[in-house]
């Protein structure tokens, strides 16, 4: 593959016409660049027939190349643990686990043995039929899974035949990255200083190569369709991941209007700053706790460097990921304590673990589930594998003696369930008396609301917990029926549903008239459109991602807490999201206007 030609610091608009493609901002920022088309060649695999006594020697040359594959994707594990965390590394547990996938393994060897052929050619005729099922699936979970097989099985590929694979690290100029598609395995070895932004043909929100995006801070469009086919390498391009937008050749009226907004956003962004130190509380004097959701110990300078006052979700199964075998109690024990220990005195609520869904271990043995996110997860997993529990337990009830640590069960579905998770940590408690070990005996213990059922029996949950926070991720997918990650029903995955609404407003009520707070957290918390509903359904604390945090403050400050349930008791009338969603707007454009410029 070629590389691009030199490009200038500030590309030119175009004499050409100016093309513009729609797709899906996966991760926020404006790039501009030349455009480098990136994609793998189809690979030529001939095939060869081979005899009885070649088929060992066959079934060895794959199993080395299954070996060396696994060996790669470790190394890139390594490397994307060592440049930002543990949390993105783990991703690519997924593709550990098709370099282990018996159905994978024994329908090549199949091929190979009934049709005597080499074993390059028996992986790409099974590959090929065994993506085919998963692409044509509706979930989109599961179309993602062929995305995986697919990046693994082309390094399989290469490593039988000895090719080296060309990848984003041997870009010698900056440029925006054009392709039909890209692996996370593309995506994880990408030079910020060198990738100014990519596109996709394909892609979601919550697919890998967003997630990777996000974290590397790469502005990126999926989505696009067949945009890669229509754009030719060394083309001006502008990339928009606000707005989900990819622009060739762009005029100098569109560089001139980007350019404005560009400093606009810049000037924001220095005020927001300004509030670092500043508690979120409303003009009439309501204070409203914000926290970052974090997965451990390295997201910690994240967490003080935007002005948070604590954490209020520490994820804690990526401590579980990403490894051959299961942390033990000490290990877990000095992450939790580091974390408690470096943001002390500010809270730090600490999530059991949440296994199941779309978080799996390739050393348990999880069965294949139809529905994942309905089945055996979270607190589920964790009252049958009281094992594990109880390991945990111990390690954050004695991480609570520094007195800042809360915990919390994720999943709760019943008065039951969390009587019967309390039940086991009682236990951890008298284990940890025996050792003569220390703890907070009287830590916080809270129930995560993130199932209907909770929700509709928020009050009786509320007689034993210590505090609710509202999982409104998972809370939305359930209660709307609507698969989060599926692209083609995403239109009715709606925070502003008035179900939804309605909900959270009866989780909080339930949780005040027991006297607990009651928090929130997931991408909800994170909008800064909704923030006066929250404020005016009487949320006491708002988890999000840092970045958040100062744009959500922003609009705390600026609006008063009885004009919000004033808002709030009107908005809970309507009927529509869209007219929730159209009022929330008018709100925040008539209190604080310039946030809606960051997108």
């Amino acid at each position: 593959m070629a590389e691009p030609q030199d490009q200038m610091d500030t590309p030119p608009a175009s004499p050409l016409p100016e093309m513009r493609f729609e797709g899906i901002g996966v991760s926020p920022g404006v790039a501009k660049g030349l455009t480098f088309l990136y994609g793998k060649p189809e690979e030529n695999v001939g095939k060869r027939s081979i005899t009885d006594k070649d088929i060992d020697s066959e079934i060895n040359r794959f199993e080395n190349a299954l070996v060396q594959t696994r060996q790669q994707i470790i190394e890139i594990q390594k490397q994307i643990a060592q440049a930002i965390g543990n949390a993105d590394a783990s991703i690519f547990e997924a593709h550990l686990l098709v370099t282990e996938d018996s159905t994978l393994i024994e329908g090549v060897i199949n091929i190979l043995k009934t049709e005597k052929v080499n074993v390059e050619f028996a992986l790409v005729q099974f590959a090929q039929i065994y993506i085919g099922i998963f692409e044509k699936r509706e979930e989109e979970y599961l179309r993602e899974r062929a995305a995986d097989i697919r990046d693994v099985t082309n390094r399989i590929l290469r490593n039988l035949q000895g090719k080296e694979h060309f990848d984003l690290r041997k870009l010698q100029e900056p440029r925006i990255v054009i392709s039909y598609d890209l692996a996370p395995s593309d995506t994880a070895v990408m030079d910020r200083k060198k990738v100014l932004g990519f596109c996709t043909d394909i892609g979601s929100r919550t697919s890998h190569t967003a997630i990777m995006a996000r974290s590397l801070d790469i502005p990126a469009v999926v989505g696009l369709h067949n945009a890669s086919a229509q754009i030719a390498p060394n083309q001006v391009a502008l990339v928009d991941g606000y707005e989900g937008l990819l622009i060739i050749n762009p005029t100098e009226q569109t560089l001139f209007e980007y350019g404005q907004l560009e400093v606009k956003r810049h000037d924001i962004e220095i005020q927001l700053d300004k509030l670092h130190d500043l508690p979120a509380v409303t003009t009439d004097g309501g204070r409203i706790a914000l926290h970052v959701n974090i997965e451990g110990p390295d997201d910690i300078p994240a967490v003080l460097k935007c002005g948070a006052e604590g954490v209020g979700l520490f994820r804690t199964e990526y401590i579980f990921m990403n490894r051959s075998n299961l942390p033990s109690e000490e290990e877990q024990y000095n992450a939790y304590h580091e974390v408690a220990q470096q943001l002390f005195p500010r809270p730090v609520i600490i999530r059991t673990l949440d296994l199941g869904g779309d978080k799996f271990l390739s050393h348990f043995e999880v069965p294949q589930e139809m529905n994942p996110f309905l089945g055996w997860r979270a607190i589920r997993f964790c009252l049958e594998r009281t094992d594990i529990f109880l390991t945990q337990l111990r390690a954050i009830l004695r991480a609570s003696e520094l007195g800042n640590v809360k915990l919390m069960y994720p999943l709760i579905s019943s008065k039951q369930e969390f009587c019967q998770a309390n039940e086991i940590l009682q236990i951890a408690r008298q284990e940890l008396e025996e050792q003569k070990k220390g703890f907070n005996a009287s830590m916080e213990v809270g129930a995560m609301i993130e199932v209907p059922s909770a929700a509709i029996t928020a009050n009786h949950i509320a007689e034993e917990a210590d505090f609710f926070s509202i999982g409104t991720n998972d809370l939305i997918q359930y209660a709307l029926a609507v698969d989060r990650v599926n692209e083609k029903i995403a239109y009715l995955y709606d925070p502003a549903h008035p179900a939804i609404l309605r909900l959270i407003s009866e989780i909080i009520q339930a949780g005040h008239n027991h006297g607990i707070e009651v928090g929130l957290c997931g991408e909800m918390g994170g909008d800064v459109t909704l923030t006066p509903l929250l404020i005016g359904m009487g949320i006491d604390e708002i988890s999000m991602n840092a970045s958040a945090i100062p744009v959500v403050k922003k609009m705390i400050r600026s609006i008063g807490r009885q004009e919000c349930e004033n808002f709030a008791r009107e908005m809970l009338k309507l009927s529509s999201g869209e007219q929730i969603w159209e009022h929330s707007r008018q709100v925040v454009l008539a209190k604080a206007p310039e946030l809606l410029e960051l997108g």
